[in-house]
């Protein structure tokens, strides 16, 4: 059975910022809970210390490569959690996301929120997603 998603969006100020405010999935046969992704190479060590763009961009292909191993892209995220120790920072770098997002065709419910630190001290973004296929 094919996965159907349906926007629910009583209000439609969140889709010009590329995401919906709900989100109906239907027929799902697989969910992929993806953990925290951050701006770390392949042994987990940070990158782009004061870089948030570069941290962003990072932190998307790490999270696209989870998303590959369970032979997923970006099109099958439904959920995306932002977790950022600099929110006003992270909005004006905010296109990075939205352009790789928009470029999925992809509008996942989404929540950012500001914290005081990542589990790694030079991380500013962390990504984590839930994806259906």
């Amino acid at each position: 059975m094919a996965v159907e998603r349906t926007a629910v969006n009583p209000t439609t100020w969140s889709v010009g910022m590329g995401f919906n405010q709900g989100e109906v999935v239907s027929g799902q046969s697989r969910t992929l809970y993806c953990s925290g992704q951050t701006a770390t190479d392949a042994d987990g060590a940070p990158r782009h210390a004061g870089d948030m763009a570069a941290q962003l961009a990072l932190s998307l292909d790490n999270l696209e490569a989870v998303l590959g191993g369970a032979g997923m892209t970006l099109a099958n995220l439904v959920r995306l959690n932002v977790h950022t120790t600099d929110v006003d920072l992270l909005f004006q770098h905010y296109g990075v996301l939205a352009a790789r997002l928009g470029a999925a065709q992809v509008a996942p419910t989404t929540t950012m929120l500001g914290v005081t630190r990542l589990a790694l001290a030079p991380l500013m973004v962390e990504l984590e997603g839930t994806a259906v296929a």
